[in-house]
């Protein structure tokens, strides 16, 4: 065998928390092609130093015992004693969820462009394995850098995956290899889109845009996008960003960008569209966006570039079309929703009406709800100014703040506040019958526009309705990767926050798509949580000669897990090959 100078022993311990505690590590030290690495090669256990010392020895090739017998073939002796009362297991570490993560990440390709586009220096830890470690750790764990530094990493097989040894992660490096990642950004979403289209045979015909918001906890004050502004969190109080993202089919990213926490949605559309476009070129491409995107000057910046768009409309505008909502000539699309196409004024517009059976229901119900409230609300205050003088002023507030909570029902009522001879307030109220019928009319109904010509409105209605995966990535942003709330306070590192979170996000989404490949749905929370379930141990063995065998395992799946192992075209290995880590 040949001198190695790559093999030393390292001292460790059971856990950061059990410094009392030691044991002894083999490791060889080489390079590969993401930089180097170590390989535990043996675990030695608590041995006596001239035990270790000759172990060394014969894995250095100094004394003349084939290294290869030793450790990783045919065991030199056939037999060794085990005392059973002793046998114990310990570092049990979640493996399953990782490893899964990371095969995903190596079928897009992502290690190796983070290794291109990064490059290595002279850095113990190369930052394109850090990278891999934010993605993976938000993945599978949500938690801040320092949770994953003090307690996390050390709970989960990374250590093994990787070839990271669990004293190199802290959050100071963490926190750097979060401001290397951020530059490239842009290079990231270019090869994504690249790489997607490719697994997937996707075609970016139809992009959905949409936008949403996240919140920090702690004043931000050196953040300059962290502002006060609309909140989908129901959190006003803090201070916030907005998130805005594009999708393609299947709620693929194609792209994302942060703005200024108290940004108007309708203001981002030209920014955005801009950015795609000036990425990607520009291409017959359809976008897809909401009501609250759509203003006048939007709708020209769109149509002045020869660009083709579906849009909601404003509720507001359905009036427009109120004999149209009286007619018959409806296209049924399934069962309870119907469409119809309208012409717009100039002939270069068409606006889709829309009725849906069980939204008239809903709405419905939320009417009569709310103007349940207001009734008994108005009568309280009918009595009130009927037994004591009350102020003029303060029953008009009153009456505000009733119509302002139950607003869907608030233009059935016309309501009158007088001043009674003596001063105080007098209230009379009455029912609004048109209002009623124009509700009991477009209940259930909403419209769309668009500048495409040669759809039917099934056709149209089905491009708008997958805006929903738009929705459907934010939510999967906020509750399985806990994106919210933002603990960073300077701006890049936030940004660069929200890119691991998009990263993590990606595999997300790949992770569905093959799910759907594989029979098993495009929804893979269950998948993904039995799979996650899977752990690594290591598994002591004391010796009658006093000295313990070490050996990490990684735990045999249950049946069930099998099976979707099976139909996904993945097999767990028995033991980990650090070579190709």
């Amino acid at each position: 065998m040949k001198y190695n100078e790559g093999m030393y022993l390292r001292r460790c311990h059971p856990s950061k928390s059990q410094k009392e505690k030691i044991y002894w590590q083999l490791v060889e030290s080489y390079r590969s092609e993401r930089g180097p690495r170590q390989r535990v090669v043996a675990y030695l256990g608590d041995t006596e130093e001239s035990l270790r010392l000759g172990i060394k020895e014969i894995a250095t090739g100094r004394i003349d015992i084939q290294q290869t017998q030793f450790f990783r073939g045919t065991p030199a002796v056939a037999w060794i004693e085990v005392d059973p009362n002793l046998i114990r297991v310990e570092r049990v570490r979640d493996f399953g969820g990782y490893w899964f993560g990371l095969q995903v990440l190596e079928k897009l390709g992502i290690n190796r462009f983070l290794a291109k586009i990064v490059g290595q220096g002279h850095e113990e830890i190369p930052w394109n394995m850090m990278a891999l470690t934010l993605v993976l750790m938000r993945l599978c764990q949500p938690s801040s850098e320092l949770r994953i530094a003090e307690e996390l990493f050390e709970q989960s097989a990374l250590g093994d995956l990787l070839g990271i040894p669990v004293e190199q992660i802290n959050d100071d490096r963490l926190y750097r290899s979060l401001d290397i990642l951020l530059p490239h950004k842009i290079e990231l979403e270019k090869y994504l889109k690249e790489r997607l289209g490719v697994l997937f045979n996707l075609e970016y015909d139809l992009l959905f845009y949409d936008i949403t918001s996240t919140y920090f906890e702690g004043e931000s004050k050196r953040n300059n996008q962290a502002k006060h502004g609309y909140s989908r969190d129901h959190r006003p109080d803090c201070r916030q960003v907005c998130i805005a993202l594009v999708v393609s089919h299947w709620g693929l990213p194609l792209g994302y960008e942060v703005f200024a926490g108290n940004r108007f949605d309708a203001t981002t559309v030209e920014e955005m569209v801009n950015k795609i476009e000036s990425q990607y070129g520009q291409a017959n491409r359809i976008w897809v966006m909401d009501r609250g995107m759509v203003s006048e000057d939007n709708l020209q910046f769109l149509k002045s570039g020869g660009r083709r768009y579906i849009v909601g409309t404003p509720r507001s505008q359905l009036k427009r079309f109120e004999g149209e909502l009286l007619t018959d000539d409806w296209q049924n699309v399934y069962e309870g929703l119907e469409v119809k196409l309208c012409p717009g004024d100039d002939s270069q517009e068409t606006f889709i009406l829309c009725r849906s059976a069980s939204r008239a229901q809903k709405e419905k119900a939320m009417h009569d709800r709310f103007e349940r409230r207001i009734e008994n609300g108005l009568a309280k205050l009918v009595e009130s100014c009927n037994s004591r003088k009350q102020q003029v002023g303060t029953t008009e507030r009153r009456v505000g703040r009733l119509l302002e909570a139950n607003s869907r029902a608030g233009g059935l009522f016309k309501i009158q506040v007088k001043t009674r001879e003596d001063g105080g307030a007098t209230l009379a109220w009455e029912k609004i019958e048109a209002w009623r019928e124009w509700a009991l009319l477009s209940e259930g109904c909403y419209m769309l526009r668009t500048n495409i010509k040669g759809w039917d409105g099934e056709r149209l209605w089905h491009a708008y309705i997958q805006l929903t995966e738009a929705e459907a990535a934010f939510r999967i942003h906020k509750s399985d990767l806990t994106i919210r709330p933002i603990w960073h306070q300077k701006t890049e590192r936030v940004q660069a926050h929200i890119l691991v979170c998009f990263l993590a996000y990606v595999v997300w989404k790949t992770i569905g798509q093959m799910c759907n490949k594989a029979g098993l749905g495009d929804e893979p929370r269950r998948i993904f949580a039995e799979i996650s379930k899977i752990k690594m141990v290591d598994v002591v063995l004391p010796t009658k000669s006093g000295t313990e065998i070490r050996r990490t395992c990684i735990a045999q799946p249950t049946k069930y897990q099998s099976i979707l192992l099976d139909r996904l075209g993945l097999h767990l290995p028995k033991q980990l090959d650090y070579q190709k880590m």
